[in-house]
């Protein structure tokens, strides 16, 4: 996808949609009529977009899915408070203890995508989800906490849930032979 790996810069800032014409673009290519996804994290959010519009995806894995709206703290509200207050009197290169490392990290354009995409919440197309749908999460993942597993797992009707007790957000590198065995059942199940 632009603006990862090996791909081309980003010359203006994508937002979910942007990403999920890209995937289909890979889809048209393959020229098959039904597929099976598996999705991590951000891809999930770019999954759940996607299957509003395209009926050629068959089964789909979740794991480590993002796009639920969070759980905030209190500590949460207190921070984002301070910096609207603070945000008046200094420039933005002067609050970057506020935001996240993944933040700092990017470039610019890609600061504006990632603001997009993670302002995007997706509980009510989650809900709209009918494929055959397993989630698989780690218990420990601190990115994508296993509340939000639980929720998708209420969300998509007759979803089916795995938690990797102890596996974090990359269950399916912490752990792949249990990972792989599961997706594998799944799929072949008729």
């Amino acid at each position: 996808m632009t603006g990862f790996g090996k791909s081309s810069d980003m010359k203006t800032p994508y937002n979910l949609n942007d990403y999920a014409n890209e995937v289909r673009e890979v889809i048209d290519e393959l020229k098959s009529d039904k597929i099976d996804v598996v999705a991590h994290s951000f891809g999930a959010r770019v999954l759940v977009k996607l299957l509003q519009t395209d009926k050629r995806i068959d089964k789909i894995v979740l794991t480590g899915a993002a796009g639920l709206k969070p759980r905030r703290s209190l500590k949460y509200y207190f921070k984002r408070t301070a910096f609207k207050v603070l945000s008046v009197f200094f420039q933005k290169d002067r609050l970057k203890r506020f935001y996240s490392s993944d933040y700092n990290a990017l470039s610019p354009v890609m600061q504006e995508s990632f603001k997009l995409i993670v302002n995007e919440h997706l509980d009510e197309e989650y809900k709209k989800i009918k494929n055959k749908t397993l989630i698989i999460f780690g218990k420990k993942d601190k990115e994508t906490p296993l509340y939000m597993a639980k929720r998708m797992r209420k969300y998509v009707k007759g979803s089916k849930l795995i938690v990797l007790n102890k596996e974090g957000h990359f269950c399916f590198s912490e752990n792949p032979a249990a990972f792989n065995s599961a997706v594998f059942s799944f799929l072949m199940e008729k």
